[in-house]
């Protein structure tokens, strides 16, 4: 790999969203140099506490800053966030750098509202399904675009995840979504989410969107014009 290559840092609260941002960019943008900074004590934290608060934002702050090399002693382009349930601490991140900061649904929820109005939003994280929601509202009110959102709480999904049972992870996936209306499309709201994408599209007639995916196109057309 050229030295030259864009270096972009991926910071995560889960484990199990380094999988599939690794792929996404294997298939997507293989040229591009990743760094990974997991800190699996932020969802803990998070749950624990019940929301944000300023001791969290402040955590964030100084990975983000810890990620663009603050003293100048590597070349970051941008960051990605692959924990979905920190927007705000997130774009404190954003103000406080220089460089790209993005956050881990942006570029998925884009795709979902240029697809159409009807959307279902999976996830498997309770704590991220307000503030996703609550963010994909935002995004379309600011475009002046109504939206009708489904949000979906894939019950148990996350704990068969954890245990290693990626079949069983799915299922609950698939179980969620079965009972869904005419969508205009499904978007799954966390990295860890993406690899029931395909047993997904099998039984749905609707686009499925994965964050990853979303997030990895996104920085790589953002990276080549700058």
């Amino acid at each position: 790999m050229s030295d030259t290559a864009p270096r972009i840092a991926l910071i995560h609260a889960l484990e199990d969203s380094v999988a599939p941002i690794r792929d996404a960019f294997a298939r997507h943008w293989p040229q591009a140099r990743t760094a990974d900074l997991l800190d699996a004590s932020l969802s803990v934290d998070l749950a624990a506490a019940g929301g944000l608060d300023n001791a969290m934002i402040a955590r964030f702050v100084t990975l983000g800053r810890y990620a663009a090399g603050g003293t100048g002693s590597h070349d970051t382009r941008a960051i990605l966030f692959t924990c979905s349930a920190f927007g705000p601490a997130i774009d404190a991140v954003k103000a406080d750098l220089r460089i790209p900061v993005m956050r881990p649904n942006e570029a998925a929820f884009d795709a979902a509202l240029k697809t159409g109005r009807r959307i279902a939003l999976v996830v498997t994280f309770e704590p991220s399904l307000s503030s996703l929601t609550r963010e994909l509202q935002d995004m379309a009110a600011a475009r002046g675009q109504p939206v009708e959102i489904t949000p979906i709480l894939a019950e148990g999904a996350l704990p068969a995840l954890k245990a290693g049972d990626g079949a069983g992870h799915d299922d609950a996936v698939l179980r969620a979504c079965r009972s869904l209306g005419p969508q205009d499309a499904v978007l799954l709201g966390q990295f860890s989410l993406a690899r029931a994408a395909i047993p997904l599209r099998r039984h749905l007639e609707c686009p499925v969107l994965t964050t990853p995916d979303s997030a990895v196109r996104a920085l790589r057309d953002l990276i080549s014009v700058s």
